[in-house]
């Protein structure tokens, strides 16, 4: 994701510094113009616009720690990852307290929407117009959620559940085909073109048809986001009885193997029914 956003960024003319806690990850970037940094404070330094895209909120708070001899008072930080409601109280507080202006702005969209440009920003907090080049680079557009910086985060939570659960969905059915003898094809057929066909069921139906697990969001990164709507609807008291669900199948293949896979891996849950927390 950080990858795709920052050659998007290159691409409209601005100028990039980038640190990642792996360094060659990030060096690729390097031959698209980027200055690829040993440190967040020299990524930070002198900066008009901050971004993170990590992958929770604990690995952002380390980072923004470790960036804060480099911050200055005025700088505008948009903090671009699912990193769920809890720790989004943490963050904002570490803004303030070193004088950022803070921008709730996780994306919408997977590894292709982010290589091409074309995420979904959700966006909350003030609406600053250091902003307007950087999130018109990495989306198509971007959708103001309220003043209210959380705002983003809680919309985030929401439409990622959907996009979650409707994938688990998809291969629960897929695996119970298969186990009850039908051919998963004739599945497929039977839903194409009717009123339950869309363009998001047939991309993962043809990854678990074809055994294409290719990661454009991992099985990892599905099971720690509906660990975090889990939290969420605590906090506001409503049942997701489904993200818990599909959490438990997400934990299910990620023990056997498929963490790094694609979610549409959680076919695979639907042969291993050990209750979570089993030892495999």
């Amino acid at each position: 994701m950080g990858s795709g956003m920052g050659r998007n960024l290159l691409r409209a003319g601005l100028g990039l510094r980038v640190w990642n806690r792996t360094r060659d990850k990030a060096e690729p970037l390097a031959a698209d113009g980027a200055v690829v940094v040993d440190t967040p404070a020299e990524a930070v330094a002198g900066a008009d616009v901050v971004l993170t895209m990590l992958t929770d909120g604990p690995a952002v708070a380390q980072a923004m720690a470790a960036a804060a001899p480099g911050l200055r008072a005025g700088q505008v930080w948009a903090q671009m990852s699912t990193v769920g409601v809890s720790a989004l109280d943490e963050l904002a507080g570490f803004a303030q307290e070193h004088g950022l202006v803070f921008v709730d702005a996780p994306v919408q969209g997977t590894r292709q929407p982010a290589e091409a440009g074309t995420l979904v920003v959700l966006a909350s907090g003030p609406s600053d117009p250091r902003l307007e080049p950087v999130f018109g680079a990495v989306g198509a557009k971007t959708l103001w959620a309220g003043p209210e910086a959380g705002a983003a985060t809680r919309l985030k939570l929401t439409t990622v559940g959907y996009a979650i659960t409707m994938t688990a969905a998809v291969g629960e059915a897929l695996a119970l085909a298969e186990g009850l003898g039908v051919d998963p094809g004739l599945f497929a057929q039977a839903l194409t073109g009717g009123p339950m066909d869309n363009p998001y069921l047939q991309a993962k139906m043809k990854a678990v048809l074809e055994r294409d697990f290719a990661p454009s969001f991992t099985v990892y990164g599905a099971e720690k986001d509906t660990g975090l709507i889990a939290e969420a609807a605590d906090r506001a008291g409503v049942a997701v009885d489904l993200a818990r669900a599909t959490g438990a199948r997400m934990q299910r293949a990620a023990a056997g193997g498929h963490a790094d896979e694609d979610m549409a891996a959680a076919y695979y849950a639907g042969f291993d029914t050990a209750p979570v927390g089993t030892a495999y």
